[in-house]
């Protein structure tokens, strides 16, 4: 007698798999998709079901190979619903599982996605040069490590006369700061490294600024010896609190120079003055709002560079 037991060579084994759940009248639906079509299909990338579906079918269970009656179909989702329509439905508003080891792959992907964005848009204050990836990480571990925040190196140190009243501030200070505990795989990559990067500027485990961007202003000629308004709300909030704003006197010419930090190139074409530089991520919104408001759409704020880095050690 042969030891060794042949299952049925029509039996079909769901490999590569992933679930998608939904529980409704009582009952939990299933079926059975592929691995990464499932979000594909719900970003609108994939659209073909066949592509997305291991098996066009509805289950109880997918692992007992247990499809799911009609009867219990009808009720939960309404006797007109087509099991394509539920499938459908399912696909859309379900819950999806994903077995351990593809867990652990989605997480370090995303993990690894975020320390890219997050080295490519912060620097070092001073020289103006990038961080590796391997300090980023570094950073934002000792920052998680630290339940999401991380002493900064002057902390602790003054006259050591801070009151009872002055730790209580400080601690009240220190909740409003942004925190970082670490990736998760229910956020986009891009909002957890804008999260990361607040952080990691609130706490400063290592000294990092926002890396600048080079834009390019152009304006009217006749436009720029005129003074200038207050136009952005942040402007004028200021203005009512602490009196006339430093960026709310002078000409409009001013104004735009006011706001970039370092000039390029400054040049003026027949009707048309033109500048090159760069400008603080921070003023980005206020810059283009304050051209647009005062040139009434005759000015334009171009992006040449998000991001200006230095590469070196």
């Amino acid at each position: 007698m042969p030891q060794n037991i042949n299952q049925p060579s029509n039996q079909i084994r769901l490999t590569n798999v992933s679930l998608v759940r939904l529980k409704k009248g009582k009952k939990r639906f299933e079926i059975a998709c592929y691995k990464n079509k499932v979000l594909e299909y719900r970003s609108g990338v994939e659209t073909d079901l066949d592509n997305v579906l291991q098996v066009p079918s509805v289950f109880l269970s997918v692992s007992k190979g247990q499809t799911a009656p009609t009867q219990d179909l009808a009720k939960a989702f309404g006797p007109k619903t087509t099991v394509n329509d539920i499938i459908m439905e399912i696909l859309k508003k379900g819950e999806m599982q994903v077995g351990e080891k593809e867990r652990h792959a989605q997480l370090e992907r995303v993990h690894n996605e975020v320390i890219d964005i997050v080295a490519g848009k912060l620097v070092n204050p001073r020289s103006k040069r990038v961080y590796t990836t391997g300090m980023i990480e570094k950073a934002l571990d000792q920052l998680s490590s630290q339940g999401g925040a991380a002493h900064k190196p002057d902390e602790g140190k003054g006259s050591g006369t801070a009151t009872p009243t002055d730790g209580e501030a400080g601690k009240e200070k220190a909740k409003e700061m942004p925190t970082w505990t670490g990736v998760v795989t229910t956020k986009s990559a891009k909002t957890q490294a804008l999260d990361a990067m607040k952080a990691l500027i609130a706490w400063q485990p290592i000294p990092v600024s926002r890396a600048r961007m080079r834009l390019r202003v152009t304006c009217p000629t006749n436009i720029l010896k005129q003074a200038a308004k207050v136009s952005t709300k942040k402007e004028a909030q200021n203005e009512t609190e602490d009196g006339e704003s430093e960026k709310s006197s002078g000409t409009v010419k001013d104004r735009i120079l006011g706001y970039v930090e370092q000039v390029e190139v400054q040049d003026t074409v027949g009707q048309e003055w033109e500048v090159v530089g760069f400008v603080e991520p921070g003023a980005f919104r206020l810059l283009g709002e304050f051209v647009g408001l005062e040139t009434k759409g005759r000015g334009r704020v171009e992006v040449l560079d998000m991001a200006v880095t230095h590469e070196g050690d």
